[in-house]
Order: structure tokens, then sequence, then C-alpha cells
């Protein structure tokens, strides 16, 4: 079985693997990270520069710091609620758990055996997405908000990873917008559900109390330019296209999903958290 867990520290990005073959497609092997974890399709100067692609976080005492603090009490609201636990659930980026973030607004289920190169995809990126937030998480340093704030998290075991390292931008925002794009972009007639899944996975930041709302919009810009930058690049382009095929062929024999879709349905509600989450 395949296991990835993103232990972030400073200075860098850390993944610690659990057991498991070294990834494979159909080109053939692929490049290391770690042993046992695919590396990102692109090299560390290739990935969009965060620091100079984003302002700095919002100023002690302007508007945008109060919105954002104004979201985190806002978000608390959802404690002991589906939401609260749809929120704890993102916050695994474990593989295969993580493959599972977004089958129900695809329709179809993603595991290394019935989808191999877009469950390939799905991990290559999501290095390159969270590298990417790097530079200005590490320039920056931005408290976290339960930090600040002193109030418990909804993943208390890694508080105190998490309080090492800086909040601004959200590395899992940015990993669950750039998946977002790519899989809209992968099954376009679902794109409405992909990206409304893309949302709610990077808001689940603020609803947990581990990122300011600001975070997690400048996350989701680091994804745009990520993404844009994959697409030049060969060996994603194939990618990409091997994992439409697998898609095709899931749509013609429609197998069962592997997860059960209520909950999440439920965790959605359509509470729209572009709605509840700072704007009164």
């Amino acid at each position: 079985m395949n296991c990835i867990r993103l232990i972030s520290v400073l200075p860098a990005i850390v993944l610690v693997a659990c057991s498991g073959p070294a990834a494979t497609h159909s080109a053939g092997p692929v490049p290391e990270f770690r042993p046992g974890i695919p590396a990102g399709y692109l090299s560390r100067d290739a990935l969009p520069d965060s620091l100079a692609l984003l302002p700095p976080p919002p100023a002690s005492g302007s508007g945008a710091l109060a919105a954002d603090e104004e979201a985190y009490r806002s978000g608390r609201q959802f404690k002991g609620t589906p939401r609260w636990d749809q929120a704890i659930a993102d916050s695994n980026l474990r593989f295969p758990a993580a493959a599972g973030a977004f089958v129900c607004a695809l329709g179809a289920s993603v595991s290394e055996k019935a989808t191999p190169q877009l469950y390939l995809l799905l991990r290559r990126s999501m290095i390159d997405a969270g590298l990417a937030t790097y530079a200005a998480k590490n320039h920056w340093a931005r408290v976290r908000p339960f930090v600040a704030n002193k109030e418990a998290s909804c993943t208390p075991a890694e508080e105190a990873a998490l309080a090492k390292e800086g909040s601004y931008p959200s590395g899992h925002a940015a990993i669950g917008w750039t998946w977002a794009l790519l899989l809209a972009e992968l099954a376009p007639a679902r794109t409405d559900l992909l990206l409304a899944r893309g949302r709610d996975f990077a808001q689940s930041r603020s609803v947990c109390g581990v990122h300011w709302q600001s975070d997690i919009l400048a996350g989701q810009s680091i994804a745009a330019g990520v993404v844009a930058r994959l697409h030049a690049d060969a060996t994603f382009q194939a990618d990409l296209q091997a994992a439409r095929h697998e898609l095709v062929e899931a749509a013609q024999t429609r197998p069962a999903l592997a997860k059960d879709c209520s909950a999440d349905t439920k965790a959605a509600a359509r509470i729209d958290n572009s709605d509840k989450l700072g704007e009164k």
C-alpha cells in the first residue's frame, strides 16, 4: 500500500513514505522525491515563485486582517457538525485516502489499481503544488489562526508540527485547487461539481482553524500558476492524456464508487462556505 504523510517543517517539505513499490507509468519508472515517493513533474527552478507572485499577508490593523479574523470566528460555528468532520477528512493528504477526496464530484473511483495514471497524476502534482508555496511560507512565517487565538484546531495531533511552519499561503489549498483544476480538465462535464469541491476542500482549512482566509486565497493563486506551468511539461501532458483515457474507460464500465457520497453531500449541504466564512 502506498501512503504519504505530508509533514511540513522549515525550511522545506519533508514527505514520509509508507512502504510501497516505486511508481511507474507508461514511459517507465518515475523519478523519486524520496524513496517510494514519486517526484513532482517540475524542477525546483520551474516552480512558480510564490514569494514573487504573492503580496505580503495582511498587515496588523488592516481591513484584510479584520476579514481574516471574522472568517476564523465564523468557522468556529461548524465545530461538531458534518462540515467539521469533512474538514478533518480533508486534512488527510495520505495516499491512498487522499485519492478519494474528489471521487464524489468526479463520479468515478480513483485508486492505484483502477486508475493508475490518474492516481500517479494526483501524487506528482501534489508535490509540485505543495513545494511551490514554500518560498512565501518560509519568508513570511505567518502565525496560524489556532495559535494566534489559542484555540484547538480540528486536528489536534498535527498542531505541534503546524505551529512550526508559516501559514501563508496554504499548501492544502494549493494542492486541492490544483487537483480541482486538473480534474475539471479531465472531466469537463463535471466542472462545476469539481470546482465546488475544490473550493470546499480549500475552505476546510479555515473551518479547521489552521489557515486564515487570505492564506487560502493565496494558495489557490499559486495552484493556478502550478497548473499553467505543468501544461508546458511533456511528461505531464502524456500522463494527463493517459488519465483521460482511464476516465473514459471508467465511464463505459461505470464501476460502483468506492466511497459513500452521502456524507459529502450532507457536509457540503450547500453550506456555501464563501457565504458563511467572513461574510455577514
